[in-house]
């Protein structure tokens, strides 16, 4: 038997992944998110210092020349009104970081420094003391530290060089936590909520169905296809108990809906376990039309006084590269389906064509999805 291309195989793969995965149980905690219980983001505005002439060029970004005044006026030193500073090694940031649920002050939490200006990189570099806020406007975090770089950014003699992005960095642990937020599970009142991470009817069912059988009561209840109610104790203390006991429930989790997904970009096709074809009979091939110039010299009958003339002529090829038709039954699974193409040959393109051609006939019981 010919080695199937390696898409192919990958196809086959996912198909048999899809297949097994079906009947391995998951945990709630896998399954699902609590309600209430989620990260927030925090933006902040700060300069950083030390930079090796790779700064802003202050000519051009004013407000990194503001924004040093102020921080200098805070600190005590008053610069005269008529003093123009050119700076070379001072850029203006932006900061921001994400802060997870159930954070408190004095943890701390990484944070990313992208440039707001024209600064050439913010290697070596230090960040200084920047407040990030959250969306109502209050402090949550302080930012300060060296800004760790990945990029390299390299000039000379009318030649550069950039590799990745110089003027953005990351600083670990580069922010302490001043406030924790507010969360929607320990301080809510009535049932707690589970979110599925993927929406689903049948999995929704079994998910309560599992958490009662597990606590031999009625307790959970789906009220969608994402969401779970469930009774829990209203004291805080007792409700972190109450979730460590169901949160590694085991679940089996419903099978997908069918779907086939196609990349454009770069031919990668994705086709699931669960798609199904209904008759139909397919032919793919292509004709190949291919006109060449072919010039020819027509001489004059001799003491006839005419002339020799050029005359231009095509030739016109018509080629049919000959396929065989695809014959799908009622029921074709995944497999039945990359053998047939395996079995002449064919490229990932045919693939597409073909499962184009099915949905566009009613035949394939799937959603094709092109990204």
């Amino acid at each position: 038997m010919t080695p199937a291309p390696t898409l192919f195989r990958t196809l086959l793969l996912a198909a048999l992944v899809g297949v097994s995965g079906s009947a391995v149980a998951d945990r709630v905690k896998d399954l699902a998110s609590v309600g209430g219980v989620r990260s927030n983001q925090l933006i902040g505005y700060g300069l950083v210092v030390g930079l090796a002439g790779t700064g802003d060029q202050t000519s051009q970004t004013p407000f990194t020349v503001q924004s040093l005044r102020n921080m200098l006026t805070g600190l005590g030193v008053v610069l005269p009104a008529n003093i123009s500073l050119q700076l070379k090694n001072v850029a203006a940031v932006s900061v921001h970081a994400e802060l997870p649920p159930f954070a408190k002050a004095g943890q701390t939490v990484d944070v990313t420094v992208s440039s707001l200006g024209n600064a050439k990189s913010l290697r070596g570099g230090s960040l200084l003391l920047s407040p990030l806020r959250g969306t109502d406007g209050e402090v949550y975090a302080i930012a300060q530290g060296n800004v760790v770089v990945g990029g390299l950014g390299v000039e000379g003699a009318g030649s550069s060089i950039t590799v990745n992005v110089p003027s953005s960095g990351r600083i670990a642990n580069g922010a302490t936590v001043e406030r924790p937020v507010p969360d929607g599970m320990t301080h809510a009142e009535g049932p707690l909520m589970l979110n599925l991470r993927q929406s689903d009817f049948t999995t929704a069912q079994r998910v309560a169905d599992a958490i009662n059988r597990k606590l031999h009561s009625q307790v959970a209840a789906p009220m969608d296809a994402t969401t779970i109610t469930v009774d829990a104790p209203a004291d805080p203390r007792y409700r972190v108990a109450f979730l460590a006991s169901i949160e590694n429930i085991e679940v089996e989790p419903a099978e997908t809906a069918a779907k086939v997904i196609v990349n454009s970009r770069t031919g990668t096709v994705v086709v699931g376990s669960n798609v199904r074809v209904f008759p139909a009979a397919i032919t793919h091939g292509s004709l190949t039309v291919t006109i060449t110039d072919d010039t020819t010299v027509s001489q004059p009958s001799p003491l006839s006084g005419g002339s020799t003339v050029v005359v231009p002529r095509q030739n016109i090829d018509v080629k049919e590269e000959k396929r065989p038709m695809f014959l799908f039954k009622p029921g074709v699974k995944l497999e039945d389906i990359v053998k047939a193409v395996n079995q002449i040959g064919a490229s990932p393109s045919d693939l597409v064509a073909i499962l184009e051609a099915l949905k566009a006939a009613g035949a394939l019981r799937a959603e094709l999805l092109v990204i």
